[in-house]
């Protein structure tokens, strides 16, 4: 057998075995299927398997803090199940007397599942409950990197489906994976969801199936001199730091105000950040792009590990995170870029205006379409932020590792997959939800209506240019 034919036969395995236990499953009602919701949920969130699954992850990827991990799979599972929780799902969903619509829900298929390295322990587990709430089986093609971590935590769901009674193969995964097998499960399978690099992205929006995949992250947040600059600091150093910066949602750079620029930085010191010299960020950048790309010997690496790296001593190597002063954007200027470590990029504005044009210069360079915020207790320039910047999600006075994803305090939708619209070539602008993971049919009656008079609908216009 070829190595193609080899590769559409394993496939081809995968997703039998999947749309057997699909068909079963389409058949379940609304409760049943929120108890196997439930149970793939606590396959993660029970702490030793969270504690494993951080555990293995770090150790496989060589990437982030173990510990991190686990409060990761554990917050984001928790979340995920509260959005989840009385959510309808299945039948009926939405019955609207008044224009006659009665909207009922269906699955989509089998969802082909694309993990990266950098949440091998979350994203799966994340995902599975999105896409069983709909209905659908589900199967993992993980990065080698983090296959073992996906694996583990595929075993642990698939125990929790067979205490429930549920077909085990709802969910499966790519025990030995590749580029080729997972260009012929997207292929094959009805729905592709994809997080990771953009190579895959881009393979997802060839595979000739509907897909779903994420931008570039590379957040750029405000400092206002109206902000709390001693919570914005402890905010900053919290979503900075977070199993090393390995979310694409961690703050990459700082715009921040001229009047409150050193009590910012100091605010940083406190933190536990260290300003590089002009000398020492040189170092610093020939580490992180020796030969132009983004090396993985920084990527979610401990400040000790980058600051032997570049050679920045004892004072370097003792710090939580590192600052880096910059004045432009672009390929010439590296650390303008998303970074996946823990160095913070500085900037400094002058006006509001100002302001508004660095972010939008920062993010046309890389991570236009994913995320900014601001710290401020000016709603108008929130407001500004929002109108003028083309991202899918601008924080207020929030740690945005945490809170881009959707968290406890804010009303985004918990998640790992983050759409960044049109702006960064992806076919949603929203935190992904289950409701991707639903068809929907639309029973519709007429109501008894008439059509308007001409006057009605186009009255303003002849008004205002003639008929």
């Amino acid at each position: 057998m070829s190595g193609v034919d080899a590769v559409k036969a394993e496939i081809a395995g995968y997703l039998e075995r999947a749309r057997a236990a699909q068909r079963t499953y389409a058949t379940w009602d609304q409760q049943r299927v929120d108890d196997v919701v439930a149970g793939v949920a606590w396959a993660g969130y029970r702490e030793d398997r969270a504690e494993e699954l951080g555990r293995l992850a770090a150790e496989d990827s060589g990437m982030g803090r173990a510990e991190d991990k686990r409060d990761k799979i554990r917050r984001k599972t928790l979340g995920t199940l509260e959005d989840l929780t009385g959510a309808p799902s299945v039948g009926v969903i939405r019955d609207d007397p008044e224009t006659g619509i009665t909207e009922i829900a269906k699955p989509v298929g089998v969802v082909a599942a694309l993990i990266p390295s950098t949440n091998p322990e979350a994203t799966p587990i994340n995902k599975a409950m999105m896409a069983l709430k709909g209905r659908n089986a589900i199967v993992f093609s993980p990065s080698p990197k983090g296959a073992r971590a996906c694996a583990l935590a595929v075993e642990y769901m698939r125990a929790e489906l067979e205490k429930v009674g549920a077909p085990v193969d709802l969910v499966q995964v790519i025990e030995s994976p590749s580029k080729a097998l997972s260009a012929e499960l997207m292929a094959r399978s009805d729905l592709s969801i994809v997080t990771g690099s953009q190579r895959n992205v881009r393979a997802a929006y060839r595979s000739g199936k509907p897909a779903i995949g994420v931008g570039l992250g590379n957040a750029t947040v405000v400092i206002d001199h109206t902000a709390d600059l001693a919570d914005a600091a402890a905010k900053i150093r919290l979503s900075k730091t977070f199993d090393y910066a390995t979310s694409c949602s961690s703050e990459n750079a700082l715009v921040i105000d001229d009047r409150v620029y050193d009590a910012m930085i100091e605010a940083l010191r406190a933190e536990g950040g260290y300003l590089c010299t002009a000398e020492e960020a040189e170092r610093l950048e020939a580490v992180m792009w020796p030969d132009g790309s983004l090396s993985a010997a920084v990527i979610a690496q401990p400040p000790a590990t980058i600051a032997d790296l570049a050679g920045l001593g004892a004072g370097a190597a003792a710090s939580r995170f590192f600052l880096v002063e910059e004045t432009g954007t672009g390929p010439d200027h590296p650390f303008s870029g998303e970074k996946l470590s823990v160095v913070l990029t500085l900037y400094r504005y002058r006006s509001f205006d100002e302001a508004l044009d660095r972010v939008r210069a920062v993010l046309d360079y890389m991570g236009r379409g994913h995320s900014c915020g601001i710290h401020t207790t000016d709603e108008a320039k929130a407001r500004r932020l929002a109108d003028e910047i083309d991202v899918a999600r601008v924080l207020v006075n929030q740690a945005h590792a945490v809170g881009n994803g959707g968290a406890f305090d804010n009303g985004l939708t918990t998640t790992l997959t983050m759409g960044c619209g049109t702006w960064a070539g992806n076919s949603i602008s929203e935190n992904l939800s289950y409701r991707h993971f639903l068809n929907t049919t639309r029973l519709v009656r007429p109501i008894g209506g008439t059509a308007p008079p001409e006057e009605t609908v186009f009255g303003h216009y002849w008004e205002r240019y003639g008929r």
